[in-house]
């Protein structure tokens, strides 16, 4: 369980024990990949839309999209474009009704103290937030144009988007023999990712038992983006550990999990 309560009515804590395996990508010898079992192992699942309560009480409706989303970079930014272009007014509540421009879907804002570029915010949400009550019903507009269009939403959607709440970090470590390896770790990524304005969010769902209600663990739920994120041949190893490790029962289970009654 959670060493100290969580500020957060209804949220457990965030430090508890946690459950890692490491293994090397099958497909790269200089790939190390570090995962928490014990998020990846819990029964969170997004519930937008079903119970969320929004990071901003006043906009529960809006789920975690009362912002802009940052683009990881260039590439992150043009793949976007790509389907900005596809939308229609019948996807978009906030389509121009002409070609879209740069200037109706990205603007300026500073991140970790550089001008970085994200996606605009209308109405007091990400511009592609479709709003309560409009005909295409609330929700992303990327993420619809996705079901329409037959593809996954992490092809359409900014990075960011699709990988919450999964948090890759990678860095190239050298080792005693003077060797270099690239390791990623794979973990929840929970109020402290957003640095110090996390821990104002008024709620926050992978802290939450009421969205630790999935009938399979995150890593099965999570299948697509766990493979974009580390490759096939590793997603199929960490899912192989997985299933092994789970078999035996999680030493350390996530404590919205436990609290939910999903583990005994």
């Amino acid at each position: 369980m959670s060493r100290s309560p969580s500020p957060h009515p209804g949220e457990v804590g965030l430090d508890f024990a946690r459950e890692w395996i490491e293994f090397f990508d099958p497909a790269d010898d200089d790939h190390l990949i570090r995962a928490d079992l014990t998020w990846l192992g819990s029964r969170w699942m997004c519930i937008f839309a079903a119970g969320c309560h929004g990071i901003d009480r006043r906009k529960p409706d809006l789920g975690c999209c009362v912002h802009g989303a940052f683009f990881s970079d260039d590439d992150d930014r043009r793949r976007v474009r790509g389907f900005v272009q596809q939308l229609t007014p019948e996807d978009w509540y906030r389509h121009p009704g002409r070609k879209v421009r740069k200037s109706d879907w990205v603007e300026d804002d500073e991140l970790d103290g550089e001008t970085r570029q994200r996606t605009r915010t209308a109405g007091g949400a990400c511009v592609f937030q479709n709003p309560p009550g409009s005909p295409m019903g609330v929700g992303c507009a990327l993420h619809g144009l996705a079901l329409r269009i037959g593809k996954h939403p992490l092809e359409t959607k900014p990075d960011v988007c699709w990988q919450l709440p999964i948090r890759r970090e990678q860095d190239w470590h050298e080792r005693p023999d003077g060797t270099q390896i690239l390791v990623t770790r794979i973990e929840e990524y929970d109020r402290r990712g957003w640095g110090e304005g996390g821990h104002d969010l008024d709620w926050y769902c992978t802290s939450s038992p009421e969205a630790h209600v999935a009938s399979e663990p995150v890593y099965v739920s999570y299948a697509p983006e766990l493979t974009a994120l580390i490759g096939a041949p590793a997603y199929a190893e960490l899912k192989r550990l997985a299933d092994a490790r789970l078999d035996q029962g999680l030493v350390a289970p996530h404590p919205a999990t436990v609290a939910q009654g999903e583990v005994d």
